[in-house]
């Protein structure tokens, strides 16, 4: 695809489908944020401003170190107050969940070390869709969201929640090709940037879904800047065209850790 048309936006359509919501935006301010138990000291105590409870991820030891404690690769939310769990690390969040109001759903697949075995609960979600490589989605986790009348949609892309940043019930950004060729077809409406420009250690890059996550249902968390990515002011007009503002938590660079997945607990 040829850098000059690295932006696109596909207009929402609106009906029925609006009524459904994606559980990675909350409906007011989030009670808690599940982040990567490695993140950034400055990240974490910036998000603390916020008098909002952190919980970290524990590193899963089974996937490559540079992925371990990503939140997107061990858990989905199936809304807002269930979330799946990857069985590799069950018992760290159910000690830690065990006095909230958050349900736990044990996953079936145990996640391993090489692709594809680390992607079964790697799913973006929009109001209505889950956009996945299916073939590698786990069973447990694809029982609930057809419970949730969740549409699947099929991408190529594995790591789809990292490549996907959820903006708004229906609006997305991303710098895949498969899940914006997936997306055009459906009522989403899609900011497409180039890859790139996002910091992930042990890899030549990262991507804008894992170094992003909702905090209210008008304030978007970055991991750090991005006012050298290309596509920087595209980004901003996206973020405006929905009312939402963009949080910058760290003065370093814009960085993937693996989402940062908002909760609610009423």
């Amino acid at each position: 695809m040829k850098t000059e048309k690295s932006c696109y936006t596909k207009d929402r359509k609106r009906g029925d489908m609006m009524l459904k919501e994606s559980p990675f935006i909350p409906n007011a301010k989030a009670d808690a944020l599940i982040i990567a138990g490695n993140a950034d000291e400055e990240i974490i105590n910036n998000l603390k401003k916020f008098n909002i409870e952190i919980i970290p991820t524990v590193k899963c030891s089974d996937v490559y170190d540079e992925i371990a404690f990503h939140p997107d690769v061990v858990i989905h939310p199936i809304n807002r107050h269930t979330l799946v769990v990857a069985p590799n690390v069950y018992e760290y969040y159910e000690e830690i969940f065990k006095n909230k109001p958050i349900k736990l759903i044990k996953g079936e697949k145990k996640l391993n070390r090489n692709y594809p075995d680390d992607i079964a609960y790697n799913v973006a979600r929009t109001a209505r869709y889950a956009i996945h490589n299916l073939e590698y989605m786990d069973e447990k986790l694809k029982y609930y969201l057809q419970k949730e009348g969740v549409q699947f949609i099929n991408a190529n892309q594995g790591y789809s929640k990292c490549s996907t940043a959820i903006i708004d019930d229906n609006a997305i950004i991303t710098s895949d090709p498969s899940i914006y060729r997936t997306c055009l077809e459906l009522d989403i409406d899609i900011l497409y940037i180039e890859s790139g420009f996002i910091k992930l250690p042990g890899f030549d890059y990262g991507f804008i879904g894992g170094a992003t996550g909702a905090i209210s249902n008008n304030e978007i968390l970055f991991t750090g800047k991005y006012d050298n990515h290309p596509n920087s002011k595209d980004i901003n007009i996206f973020l405006n065209k929905y009312g939402k503002k963009a949080i910058i938590i760290s003065n370093k660079k814009i960085i993937d850790i693996g989402s940062i997945i908002p909760l609610e607990y009423n």
